[in-house]
This record gives structure tokens, sequence and C-alpha cells, in this order.
């Protein structure tokens, strides 16, 4: 349907991609993956005409209806759900709009002294309304009210404005709209940002049955293997292809750089005892000749590829924590409610030394709101929060904290800020563990993207010794394999941790239990992510 042959994307400053292709076919669901900064989005620009790529050729078999969902959702907030879904049939609002008008026009007409122009009126009403038909108007209101129920709305909300519904309800929205217009392929530029699980877990069943093609930038990888059957790998300018969902994508992915390892060692090997035969032989009476011919071979030889190292990513190395006291956390009939909605209602929680636990719940359940009453950034209405008393060190990242910094300041001045007996050494040694390289440490934060802002977010967290980590959407902007990093750092810190996440993965891999809230109170599961699911019985209940 679709293919990228040799495209490239070269600006001043930069060279984005040097050699991507690809190929997308009908109904095909891929996963288009990399680090952050390695073109994926430009792939995107340049399929939907936004940006020209310097060389290369796209070839679109039929002419293929292109869609693309952004990360930030294209919705007018003043309108209501279905005004909203109808504005994506342009023509026919047009024609609409003008309905409307001839319409009023003939309740204030005085038809007694005017009716010379309400037959002019009458004309072009039936003018326009065989147009709004011949357009699909009436089969617009149609498919707007078949589509309302899969995207999970009632009939009474219709009529509700997009701005009475959360981020992840207004994402149905800009869905609904892209699908109303019946794309050949469907763009989602990270699509489970700021989505709470249940949102997440709708997003996969509807998308799994749509038949259109669909191609997917995202950091979830339980997302990515739900939906996808190919993946295609952007890293350094070139894309490389594999036919299987993100865990085949990684595990062939290690294979094949293992195997090219040991094939470049073997032929470096090989190489090296040619030359030194060479060497040795090129001047004797009776091997010159032998020599002369190795050489030559050796300068035909196919020449293997020597591995490429991978990208620089941040380390995240957790310093030595502090020994601390058995109990490190201890909620007492906690009582706190935001607005008209209680969010809590007399719950208690213990957290032990060495727990790691993740908090799950729907956006606006209170899952923020706990953990700034523990830092004691909101003082709640009742109930008792307290620290273990024998040497608890918290350490808090809020999931605003990159954009908190200063814009103002430079990335060097605000570790030596926080660590100012460091000589630059150091700490131009420990910015370089989170990808602040050379001259980069210099840079102003406004100057930095949102990925580099919550790294540094995170180096600014880690610089002094905690023994408690509460972290509120601690991966957000992190590329794949920042991530996995994190992860690693995370199960082999030896403090407690409370962590609020919507990735599935990332909770998997570091949470030994989970706390639920859910109708305001707290429900703990001793036990990983996979234990949870499995007690819950169905992510209906998530």
């Amino acid at each position: 349907m679709i293919r990228f042959e040799g495209i490239s994307k070269i600006y001043s400053t930069d060279v984005v991609l040097k050699n991507i292709n690809w190929e997308i076919k009908k109904g095909e669901k891929v996963g288009l993956v990399g680090s952050n900064g390695a073109g994926k989005s430009t792939q995107f620009k340049i399929l939907i005409g936004e940006e020209e790529q310097t060389s290369g050729t796209i070839i679109k078999e039929g002419n293929p209806k292109i869609a693309h969902l952004k990360q930030e959702f294209d919705c007018n907030l003043n309108f209501s759900v279905r005004q909203e879904l109808e504005s994506s049939f342009k023509e026919i609002q047009i024609v609409a709009i003008k309905l409307l008008e001839i319409e009023n026009k003939m309740k204030s007409l005085d038809i007694k002294k005017h009716s010379g122009e309400l037959e002019i009126f009458v004309n072009q009403l039936a003018k326009y309304q065989a147009k709004f038909e011949a357009l699909g108007g009436y089969k617009m209101q149609s498919d707007v009210e078949k589509i309302l129920p899969k995207l999970g709305f009632s009939m009474e909300d219709a009529d509700k404005l997009v701005g009475n519904f959360s981020g992840g309800w207004q994402m149905k929205v800009a869905l609904g709209k892209i699908i109303l217009q019946k794309p050949d392929l469907l763009l989602l530029d990270e699509p489970t940002n700021h989505l709470d699980l249940d949102t997440i877990f709708w997003l996969e069943e509807y998308l799994s049955s749509l038949k259109i093609a669909v191609v997917i930038i995202s950091h979830d990888r339980y997302f990515l293997d739900k939906l996808c059957k190919k993946i295609i790998f952007v890293d350094r300018g070139t894309s490389e292809i594999y036919n299987g969902n993100y865990s085949f994508f990684i595990e062939q992915k290690s294979l094949n750089e293992e195997s090219q390892n040991k094939a470049y060692q073997l032929q470096q090997k090989e190489i090296e005892i040619q030359k030194r035969y060479i060497d040795r032989f090129r001047a004797s009476a009776t091997r010159s000749s032998q020599a002369k011919s190795r050489e030559k071979q050796l300068t035909k030889i196919s020449k293997i590829e020597a591995p490429r190292a991978n990208s620089k990513s941040p380390v995240f190395n957790f310093p030595e924590c502090p020994r601390s006291g058995r109990l490190v956390l201890n909620i007492k009939n906690l009582c706190h409610s935001f607005e008209d909605k209680i969010l809590f209602l007399d719950v208690n929680l213990k957290i032990s030394s060495g727990e790691k636990i993740a908090i799950l719940g729907p956006n606006g359940c209170g899952k923020s709101t706990l953990l700034k009453i523990i830092m004691k950034k909101i003082s709640p209405e009742v109930g008792e929060i307290n620290l273990g008393k024998h040497n608890i060190i918290p350490s808090y990242y809020e999931q605003n904290q990159a954009e908190a910094l200063s814009l103002e300041e430079r990335v060097i001045d605000l570790i030596f800020a926080k660590s100012p007996e460091w000589s630059q050494k150091k700490v131009r040694t420990f910015l370089g563990g989170f990808g602040f390289q050379n001259e980069t440490v210099f840079k102003y934060i406004k100057q930095l993207s949102g990925g580099e802002k919550a790294r540094l977010a995170l180096a600014l967290m880690i610089i002094n010794p905690s023994n408690f980590l509460l972290l509120d959407e601690p991966t957000n902007h992190l590329d794949l394999q920042s991530k996995e990093n994190l992860e690693l750092a995370i199960k082999n810190y030896k403090g407690s941790s409370l962590i609020i996440s919507h990735d599935r993965y990332f909770i998997s891999k570091v949470a030994n239990r989970i706390v639920e809230i859910k109708d305001s109170n707290l429900f703990s599961y001793d036990g990983n992510y996979e234990y949870f699911l499995e007690k819950t019985q169905s992510h209906k209940k998530v």
C-alpha cells in the first residue's frame, strides 16, 4: 500500500534519516520504534506531507487516505461530543451551517410582506437539502450515532461538552473523528501517553477490531506486543524490519547482534592471521608469490561490519541507600476529598522496608494526591500519615517535575546547586551517565527536549542518597532503552519504592506489591502485576 525507498531527511545542523526502507500493507499493524530523536515522528510528517524528504521515494498504491492521531488531541473543548464528531465531515458541515442560516431567515420573515423572498428561501432550502443528502449528511448522523457506543459514550454523553471529559475520553473523541473519515492508514504517535489502564485496555481492543492499516509510535511495550505483528526499528538514520511483535524484535535483535559480533570477531582474527603471513613472507624468495596472492584475496574479501555500539542512555545508578527501620510508612484512617469528589474514605496502608509498590487506578482517583499527602505538600482532611521513626529518607519525583525546572538555569549549574562540594569533572561525569555529553551540560533548561528534562529531573532526584523513593510517572518521555535502565536501577535499589505508572511492562518488572485505588479505598495485592491481574480476573476491574 505504501513503501519508503531510500528516504533521507537532512536539516542544516543534523542528518535525521539516512536510508529508510519499509513497506506497509493493507490491514497491517506495525510498530515504529527507536530512541528519542531517531526520526520516528519525522517519518510521520513526511508521510502526511507536513515535511518533504531530502531524497528517496514514497510509493503509494491507489492513493490511500492517511489519518494522523497526534500526541496533542485535536478537539474543540467547547463543542458537544456529537458536534465534535460531526466536525470531521467538513463539506457536510458547511452545507449544514448554510441550511441553518436559511431556516433562521425563514423563521424571522414576515410572509405577508415578503412572499417573494419566501419563495427564494424555499428554493435555496431545497437546493441545500439535496446537496446535504448527496454528500451523505443523513448517513453522517447515523454513522456518528453508531460510533458513539463503540467509543464508550452514551446517547446522553453525546450532548455534553468535550471539555467536561478527561484526557482519555478526549482521545476517544479525537480517534472517533479520524475513524469516521474512513482512512486506509492510521498513524498513532504515543497514543497511550497520559491514559489510565482502563482506557489503554479499551484502545487495544478497539484498534484490534479495526481492519485498516495502523502504524504506531509507542514506548508502551505491552501495547506494541498486543497489537503489532511487524516492528520497524529506526537507529542512526537507518531502518531494520522484524516480522513479529515487540518481544520477538527484542529477542531477534539480540541474537542478530550476537551473531554479527561472533562473525566479525572470527573474520578479524582470520584477517590478522593473513596479514601476519603476508608481512612475514612478502620478501621471501620461495613464498612471495603466495603472500601476494593472499594480499590480493584480502582486498577482495567482503568485510563484515563492526557491531554498532548501543546509543548512550541514562544509567540511573542510585547511590547506596542508608539503612532504615522495618516500618517505612503508616497511613491511618485517611479521609480526603477534592472539590465534590471523595478520594479516600477511612483508608489504611503500611509499607515495610524493601517493598516496591505500584499504585494503580483510573485518572482522577487520587494517586498523585496520595503521594503529595505523604510528602506533606497537601494536608489531609482527616487521618494520620507518618513516616517510620528510624532513619526514613524519602526522595520524591513529581509527575510534572521536568516541567517545574527553572528555564533560565543551565544543566550543570543545577547539579552544582545540589552538590556544591563536587568538582566540575565529577559533575560532568555524573551528567554523562544521563546523556549530557560535552557542551550539552552548558545548555539552558529552556533549550532541552521533554526527554532531556525528564532525564535531568531524575538525575537531580538521584544525587542525594535516600531509602524511600516516591515516583509519579517516572517513565514519561523516556525512550525504551532508558526505561529498561530505570527498571534495572529500581530492581537493584535496596530501599523501598512507591510508584505511580501506567506502563504495565515497567510495573511488571519492578513491583512486588500492587495497591489499587477503587471506590475511595485502597486494595492491596501481595504479588506482582501478573498476580494482580489473576486475582482481579478481568482487566475491566482494573
